[in-house]
């Protein structure tokens, strides 16, 4: 079984800057080829799930009905393009929550996992890919083969701080479909597993 976990924003849609959120249906902007990305994914046999931190609406910057809008028109456009999401993780909690399923933490994956009625073993057969340390620290933490993309929130010198080094790097998420489907990388191939990787 093929698994994909994708986060959200720098990932599928326009990372919105930092510390700041998509609180509004009109501001949700995918980046160009990730519709074609994920219909790739989905064509080739990939299960995809997005997997999320929104803690906008815990700290009441906007509703989950706001976030619910959201999501929806982001279903239907991926829909239209051929594309299918599983299903959808977010956690609303703020940082200091102690919530499980708030990346780093697996729990939203472990969901995930349950709702395929497999264990966690899965997880070693699947990639996570994402824009941040938190997403790398979360692929990790649940045992996935992790692509970090360029797409979004840059933050390839706090990878280099925490030492933590993608299996792959990959400039968006069309270029990470790639790599998913088809194992080849424009980044060299012992860079991209990790061992000499720049970044």
């Amino acid at each position: 079984m093929k698994i994909a976990f994708l986060d959200r924003d720098g990932v599928i849609n326009e990372f919105p800057g930092n510390g700041n959120y998509v609180t509004r249906v009109k501001d949700f902007h995918f980046i160009p080829g990730s519709l074609e990305a994920i219909r790739k994914l989905t064509e080739a046999g990939f299960t995809i799930f997005v997997v999320s931190n929104q803690a906008g609406v815990g700290k009441g910057i906007f509703t989950e009905k706001k976030l619910d809008q959201i999501t929806n028109k982001m279903l239907r456009e991926i829909k239209k393009a051929g594309g299918n999401i599983k299903r959808v993780y977010y956690s609303t909690a703020r940082s200091d929550a102690g919530c499980e399923d708030r990346k780093p933490n697996i729990g939203s994956i472990r969901k995930a996992v349950k709702l395929l009625k497999k264990d966690m073993r899965i997880a070693k057969n699947a990639y996570f890919v994402g824009d941040t340390v938190t997403d790398m620290a979360t692929g990790r933490n649940a045992g996935c083969t992790t692509i970090f993309v360029l797409s979004g929130r840059s933050d390839q010198e706090r990878l280099k701080e925490k030492k933590i080094r993608p299996d792959y790097i990959a400039a968006n998420l069309l270029e990470a479909a790639r790599i998913m489907c088809n194992g080849n990388s424009t980044v060299p191939a012992a860079d991209a597993r990790g061992k000499t990787a720049k970044v």
